[in-house]
């Protein structure tokens, strides 16, 4: 909406699966529940080691335990042992990513997103209020042939990157919001939203362009949805978001959230909003193009929120992409990982 791990975290994410696949179901004790950036690593990890034919994905329950979905008995106890709950479900994750191949490859069109919802093993089809005749027929017949394995959901409005001409940033014609400051060595750069990077070469901090803050070095939209723009102003940026209250929030790590986590994003327009994760790895499809891998929120967003930060406590964990509705009626947006970003420019958060 314009107006993707830490080597930390990718090293506890290897071994925990090494220590779930070694276990011995019938005979290892369970451990205690993981929490904070074990659930996630945990999460990874029991995938990787059980694969998509045994597992289908996970997430957490009102009491913050992390449940993962697995289609056999022995799966079962393989979670068990970590300290996390199984929960047997009826469709495997490769069932489900069947289904999402065939949504990509018959019902790519505007106004459609899906997503795998964990919580009711299905894959989610949102249609917006722009998709209707003879589009609406071929998306409703490809959902209908998947049977139960696709859920329909019409949402008000359309999705879209809503172009508007953490902090407001001005580049070209347009306002966007700036998500985290990153760095590589002491060179320092500002992370934002790509579908914004695409449209401005040189970012400034007021609408007339009177004080430049830097010039965009890279950015990828569609497909994904992230730019890097360097700072050159000479400056140090302090790696923090602001909360519009009078004070900031540090961010100190990256990582990607589990669904139902609690979420915050900052951005210009709207400021500070909450929600929850409803789903990752979603494709949105923008009037611009289809973006893939997106995290599937209840926050809601509005034009110029686009790039803003999407984060928990002091972890980073997405920019701001696009979506449906508002923030008086409420609404989805869809946030591109920041780990994705943050790996393929090799830049960190600090």
């Amino acid at each position: 909406m314009r107006n993707r791990r830490p080597a930390a975290l990718l090293a506890a994410t290897a071994l925990l699966a090494t220590t779930a696949a070694l276990a011995a179901p019938t005979t290892a004790t369970a451990r205690p529940a993981p929490t904070g950036d074990q659930v996630t690593a945990l999460a990874e990890g029991l995938q990787q080691s059980l694969g998509e034919g045994r597992t289908a994905g996970s997430y957490l329950d009102d009491s913050g335990r992390l449940v993962v979905n697995v289609t056999d008995p022995a799966a079962a106890q393989q979670v068990r042992v970590t300290g996390a709950l199984p929960r047997l479900v009826s469709r495997s994750g490769a069932e489900l990513a069947s289904a999402t191949s065939e949504l990509d490859r018959r019902a790519t069109v505007p106004g459609t997103a899906w997503a795998v919802d964990p919580v009711s093993n299905q894959v989610v089809l949102t249609v917006d209020d722009s998709v209707g005749g003879e589009r609406l027929a071929q998306v409703a017949g490809v959902a209908e042939q998947l049977g139960g394995a696709v859920r329909v959901e019409r949402v008000p409005g359309t999705l879209s990157i809503k172009l508007a001409g953490g902090d407001a940033i001005y580049g070209g014609n347009f306002r966007c919001s700036l998500g985290f400051n990153v760095r590589k060595g002491t060179t320092y750069y500002f992370l934002t939203a790509g579908h914004c990077g695409n449209d401005a070469p040189s970012w400034y901090t007021t609408s007339g362009h009177t004080t430049k803050l830097g010039d965009t070095t890279n950015s990828r939209f569609p497909g994904d949805d992230f730019a890097i723009v360097k700072y050159t102003n000479g400056s140090v940026p302090p790696s923090s978001v602001d909360l519009y209250n009078g004070t900031t929030r540090r961010i100190t790590a990256a990582s990607t959230p589990t669904v139902n986590t609690t979420v915050t994003r900052s951005g210009s327009t709207t400021k500070v909003h909450s929600g929850k994760v409803t789903a990752l790895n979603a494709t949105v499809n923008y009037a611009e193009g289809s973006v893939r891998g997106l995290i599937k929120t209840t926050v809601c967003a509005e034009p110029g929120d686009s790039g803003g930060a999407l984060f928990s406590g002091n972890t980073a964990h997405g920019l701001t992409s696009g979506g449906s509705g508002n923030c008086s009626g409420g609404g989805t947006t869809f946030f591109q990982p920041v780990t994705e970003a943050l790996a393929a420019y090799g830049v960190s958060v600090y």
